[in-house]
């Protein structure tokens, strides 16, 4: 299959100006991990690294996360967030999937939706998954976000078999250097003003509820420590946890029990 690597100059010219850093690298053993490690500098801030293919890419819980060259985009962004109240730090991640949500939508036109706290899906089938995690704290603390999306990949290359990519949702040749850029944009234009807001929630999480499918749906929760909860989630509250019954959950595998609408 003829896979085209992404434009560099194009995706800079294209992302914005909110970015002061945007690379593109052939192979890595993981984005997120490259990034991370940058973040010792505390000068690098607002950092994209792309990878046309990860060797050792990681989604949730360490599971693995691979494809062929190429066949998606493997991206991590380094940022700041200066003054934040840490509660609301969790928000991060969820912005990141409304970003990825809104890009997917408006490059690819297709019909894409959140399910808590951060995967894209189409029809019920994952399209993306998002992995952030906190590479320095103190005065300047810095979060690295990784997001994997499949673009390309067919039904023999799906990493799991509820996995999906744009090919196999209709799209295909998207253009990546384009969805690239517009997930930059969505992520520049939520990250601003989230922070001009004072890192106030209420905007951010009015758009994440509207996007998230898990809300109403009956839901199975399999909770750190073996224990398993299974009820409508009714919520996101302020922290960004999902709550189902009366119970807030911030970390655990959720199943919908029933079909998204």
């Amino acid at each position: 299959m003829n896979r085209a690597p992404l434009e560099v100059e194009r995706l800079r010219r294209e992302a914005g100006s909110f970015f002061t850093e945007i690379d593109v690298v052939e192979s890595t053993g993981s984005t997120n991990a490259d990034l991370v490690a940058r973040a010792a500098d505390s000068t690098a801030d607002r950092v994209v690294l792309i990878a046309e293919a990860q060797e050792r890419g990681r989604g949730r819980h360490e599971r693995v996360w691979v494809s062929p060259p190429r066949a998606q985009l493997a991206m991590s962004l380094l940022v700041r967030v200066r003054g934040i109240d840490p509660a609301v730090m969790g928000w991060l991640p969820l912005l990141t999937g409304i970003a990825a949500v809104d890009a997917v939508r408006s490059t690819a036109g297709v019909k894409a939706v959140l399910k808590w706290p951060n995967d894209v899906l189409v029809e019920g089938r994952k399209l993306a998954g998002i992995l952030a995690e906190v590479a320095a704290v103190g005065a300047d603390p810095a979060v690295v976000v990784g997001i994997g999306l499949n673009v390309s990949l067919a039904e023999a290359e799906l990493p799991v078999p509820h996995a999906t990519s744009l090919s196999l949702c209709g799209v295909p040749g998207a253009d990546r250097t384009a969805l690239a850029a517009s997930i930059l944009r969505e992520f520049a234009y939520r990250f601003t003003a989230w922070e001009a807001a004072g890192w106030d929630i209420a905007e951010l999480a009015a758009a994440y509820r509207d996007r998230c499918s898990t809300l109403g749906a009956q839901v199975r929760a399999e909770l750190p420590g073996g224990e398993i909860l299974t009820g409508i989630a009714t919520g996101i509250d302020e922290h960004g946890r999902l709550l189902i019954g009366d119970r807030a959950v911030s970390a655990g595998d959720v199943t919908h029990l029933r079909a998204e609408y």
